[in-house]
Parts: structure tokens; sequence; C-alpha cells
């Protein structure tokens, strides 16, 4: 059973002041949530941890930091963790499993930027992460955080599992055709492409810029750990009575830092009969802040987005036939990660969604 999740918010000037903590902040998406976080103008960053590098500060670690915190990384300390307000984990999966109990019973909120409670099932979790999952009891309480299907849940939720990259740009592309019951929901495709940004920061020979520079590849083909999210939240949203749906995954490597570009493919069920594909999608997302449907025949790009919280979608239906192409790109690490993290924050504690997240992309 969910405990109370009441914030313990104190009050400033009038504005509310969440206390933060971040567990694992020595990766990619854990920097970008700092700087964000760094400049919410709601957020008092207290806690920010890593077994690693513990003692150092973080400045000298992420030296774009440098003048906006004087925090240093400690050990991730329950006690400490259960004081805030809210607490992130920008961790490897499997971790935030191992620290969780102790902070829920305290009525701490916690959003999770790993896998460890974006599917249901305990079983087909093991299956795809290669070990027994650490709290299958908080699977069916954990609340899937993407604002643009749930919201009204995030707002109540004490954990809120925070979508992957992939899945993010995935689903806002297909959304409105499968909840229309548009396409045929068994014969999805979705080729994306992600910097190596993506792969986190460990030292992979791979990602060395010798190897993944003038380069271009496909992996897991066969199978990478998305699917089953992707799979999941699309059919959370299929009207009542459609056939489930089955998507055919395969990502691919760019040599770039941070981006991804979904190219996603769906048949429509009746094509004679379709719609204004570009006025559906439109109306879908309206009131969207973080979602932007370009003009019809656009393309949208990777720099486009770079460095903020925005998922850019293009719907095109080549040659007026039966396949419709959506094109979507986000920033792996904003959209994809840290961004849609403080978003989803914003909502839980009743802050206005786009404070702190607002930011213009980076070009070049």
């Amino acid at each position: 059973m969910i405990l109370s999740c009441t914030a313990k918010l104190v009050r400033k000037g009038g504005g509310k002041v969440i206390k933060v903590g971040v567990v694992g902040g020595t990766g990619y998406t854990g920097v970008e949530l700092l700087r964000l976080l760094l400049k919410h103008p709601q957020v008092e960053l207290r806690v920010i941890t890593s077994r690693a590098e513990a003692g150092l500060a973080v400045a000298d670690l992420y030296p774009n930091l440098r003048g906006f915190t004087d925090l240093t990384f400690t050990e991730p300390d329950p006690q400490v963790l259960s004081e805030c307000d809210v607490v992130f984990f920008a961790t490897p999966h499997g971790v935030t499993q191992s620290l969780l109990p102790p902070l829920l019973q305290a009525g701490t909120r916690i959003i999770d930027l790993s896998a460890d409670f974006r599917l249901r099932d305990a079983e087909l979790w093991a299956q795809w992460y290669g070990q027994a999952h650490g709290c299958p009891e908080w699977l069916p309480q954990a609340v899937y955080g993407m604002p643009e299907t749930n919201r009204e849940a995030i707002k109540e939720a004490q954990l809120v599992a925070c979508p992957g990259c992939y899945p993010t740009a995935a689903q806002l592309a297909l959304l409105p055709l499968l909840e229309n019951n548009l396409v045929e929901p068994e014969s999805l495709i979705v080729s994306a492409a992600s910097g190596v940004t993506g792969a986190g920061r460990q030292a992979k020979v791979d990602m060395l810029m010798a190897e993944a520079s003038d380069n271009f590849k496909a992996y897991a083909a066969n199978g990478h750990r998305h699917l089953p999210e992707i799979e999941q939240t699309l059919r959370d949203n299929q009207p009542a009575g459609a056939s489930p749906v089955q998507v055919t995954f395969v990502p691919h490597l760019l040599p770039m830092i941070r981006g991804i570009h979904a190219t996603t493919y769906a048949r429509a069920l009746n094509a004679e009969r379709l719609p204004d594909i570009q006025e559906l999608y439109l109306q879908r997302y309206a009131d969207e802040p973080f979602v932007d449907v370009m003009p019809l025949g656009s393309h949208p790009q990777t720099r486009s987005v770079k460095g903020a919280n925005m998922c850019r979608i293009s719907v095109l239906r080549p040659q007026m036939r039966d396949t419709i192409v959506v094109l979507s790109v986000i920033d792996n690490l904003t959209k994809g990660a840290s961004g849609q993290a403080v978003q989803n924050m914003n909502i839980m504690f009743g802050v206005e969604e786009a404070t702190g997240l607002d930011i213009v992309p980076l070009l070049p």
C-alpha cells in the first residue's frame, strides 16, 4: 500500500521550495539533472551521492557546474535522503531497488531515471535485465512518468518511473495513431538512432572516438531492453478490443554526443478513410508544452532540440499510400531522461510544468 505522499515543503517568499536529493550524480544523466535542478527557482539541492567519488567536489568532476554549487559527493545515506521531499535516482538498473524501501517508508517521493520500475511484470523485467527484481511488490504501484499520457496519476504518485529515451521518442510518435485505432498494431516499426551518451559514461571500446566517429551501425536488432517498455505503454493506450501492439525495434548508434532520431512506420487499417493526420497530431498535442508538431512535410533535426526538454514530431504519408511515417527527435539526456524527470517533479509538487525547463535549444 502506498504511504502518504504529503510533501514536506517549506515556503520562501510565497513559493514552494522543494528539497531535492540526487543518487548517482556522476553519469551523463546525472550531470544533466544537476544542470537543470541548480537553475530551478523552486529547488533546494541538498545532497548528491556517489560511492566512487565520495568527498570530491561536484564542480571538480564537472567544471561546467563551477560557481553553481559547492556540494561534494557523499555516500548514499537513507537517513539523509529521507529528509528530502523528492529523491532522483540517476543510477544503473538494480540500484534503486536496493535503496528504495526506507525512503518510501519515510514518505519521500522518488523519481527513478533507471529502468527498475518501468515494467510492471517482474518476470519480464528479469528476462530482459538478467537478474531477479528486488522490489516486485512496488512494480504495480509505480507510475510511468510520461506526462503526455499519465499526468493525473503522476500528480499523486510516490514512485515515478521515468521513461527511457528511445521509448519516449517512439511512443510520442505513435500514440495518436494507436489511440484512435487508425493503424495495424501488429506491424509497427521503429528505426531509431542515438548519440553515444545513450550508452552511459562507462569506459567502452565501442564508445571511443576512434571507434564511433565516421561510423554508423545498428545494434541489438534481435532484442533491445527498451522494446518491452515501448510495447507495454503503447498497449496501455490502445482502445478496448484492439489487437495488442507488436513492435519491430532496431536501434542504431550515431557518431554524435547527444540526441535521438526515431523514424516510425505504421500501416493504415483503412487508408481510404484516414482522417487528416496532421490535424490529428496538432489536436492531440495542442496542450503539451514539450511536444512540437511541425508543419506538414517537415523533417525535424536532432540539433533543433539539443539541451532542451522538447520532442519535435513530423507526420508524413509518402505517395499518399497506406504507410504513415512519423519522425520524432529528442535530446536523449533531456526529454529522454533528466528533463522529463524534472517535468515529472513539477507535476508532482504542483509547480507550473515548464518551470526550470523553458530552455532555448543550443545551436550550433
